[in-house]
């Protein structure tokens, strides 16, 4: 059997003959059955090329951030500036009050062959520290208030500024209350104007104006001051955009404000350690109540000094009639020395007077400042 062209697309049966096939017996017929396919194949599909599908719809995104996360990005800085700034400088603060209370602690350590006067001078020390931490943070705002001025292509949110500013002003609203409470006063008892004794007792409190407290509280005024100016700068600027400069004006003039506010301090912590004579103590009316002791002819190599605000030395030759008694004329001058002028601690050295003590020139007084 062999297979005959399609035709009509059905399937088809005929006979070949011998002679078709090239056979001898043609009248022989053989029966062919074959089955050809009733549809052509398909051909195959081409590839249409889809503007939009239902997953691609969107065109492909542009490189870098569009308009709006800019604008956000921008935002987010801003708030972690000023969130770093906030956090840096209330670390600062945390370490100028934590170094004053350590000082306040070393300051109780007792006196050693090494140490004769003890640490009370650590709390000088400490408040030192304190006044330079805060010019180091009001030297970092200034300088980032210049650069500022002089480029001013600077975004701020007007509304965190404000809500730091406010919480600032509060904090520190609160820390000066609570120092303020154990800030520096004077006594007016029967000692008169000036400072109490740091020590007086084993058994009493430490006296109000110590060093440290005095030092945190100057800290803490400084700190409002600058807060102050950035709240006002902030309350501007959140309503009024465009006068962005107020921030670094404000800083400007609040700084020079803490400055000035440390500058009493800062005086008299070099007076301390200069070996100067308490701002509160005149020498002359200390050589006057020495000399107004019965028997005190005559004083020489009077010496003033403190190793706190609080803590008042005094060192004196006291020149004697030969007719007095040595041992209550110190006892005497000792207490007058310790309740009118407050000194923490006297040394008194008793000497007979010699005539020739008044062309001696160690025994001179000192000259005027």
């Amino acid at each position: 059997m062999e297979p005959s062209p399609a035709t009509g697309g059905s399937e088809t049966t005929r006979l070949v003959s011998p002679r078709d096939r090239g056979g001898a017996g043609g009248g022989l017929r053989l029966k062919s059955l074959f089955t050809e396919p009733s549809e052509p194949l398909p051909e195959e599909p081409k590839p249409v090329e889809m503007s939009f599908h239902h997953c691609h719809r969107d065109p492909l995104p542009q490189p870098g951030l569009t308009p709006e996360r800019l604008q956000a990005q921008r935002q987010l800085c801003a708030a972690c500036a000023v969130c770093c700034v906030f956090m840096a400088g209330e670390v600062v603060d945390v370490g100028s009050m934590m170094g004053s209370l350590f000082s306040l602690w070393l300051s109780t350590r007792p006196a050693t062959r090494t140490m004769t006067f003890g640490w009370h001078r650590s709390e000088t020390l400490g408040a030192l520290a304190s006044v330079v931490s805060l010019w180091m943070v009001t030297g970092i705002l200034l300088y980032l208030a210049f650069i500022r001025l002089l480029h001013s292509d600077y975004h701020i949110e007007g509304g965190a500024m404000l809500l730091t500013a406010s919480v600032a002003v509060c904090a520190n609203l609160l820390m000066a209350f609570v120092l303020h409470q154990a800030g520096p006063h004077h006594s007016h008892g029967s000692r008169g104007a000036e400072y109490a004794p740091l020590e007086e007792g084993p058994g009493e409190p430490l006296p109000l104006g110590n060093t440290s407290v005095r030092a945190a509280f100057v800290h803490v005024l400084g700190d409002l001051l600058q807060s102050l100016g950035v709240l006002a700068a902030s309350i501007l600027i959140y309503f009024k955009p465009q006068y962005k400069a107020a921030d670094p004006i404000s800083t400007f003039l609040f700084s020079i404000c803490a400055l000035g506010s440390t500058a009493p301090t800062l005086r008299d912590v070099l007076r301390v350690l200069m070996e100067g004579t308490p701002r509160s103590v005149g020498f002359e009316p200390v050589r006057d109540t020495l000399l107004s002791v019965p028997g005190v002819r005559a004083t020489h190599e009077l010496h003033l000094w403190s190793l706190t605000l609080t803590y008042h030395v005094a060192s004196a030759h006291l020149a004697i009639d030969s007719t007095a008694d040595s041992e209550a004329v110190l006892a005497e001058a000792t207490s007058r020395l310790r309740s009118r002028f407050g000194f923490s601690s006297s040394t008194l050295q008793v000497e007979q007077y010699q005539p020739e003590m008044a062309q001696c020139l160690r025994c001179r007084e000192p000259p005027q400042a």
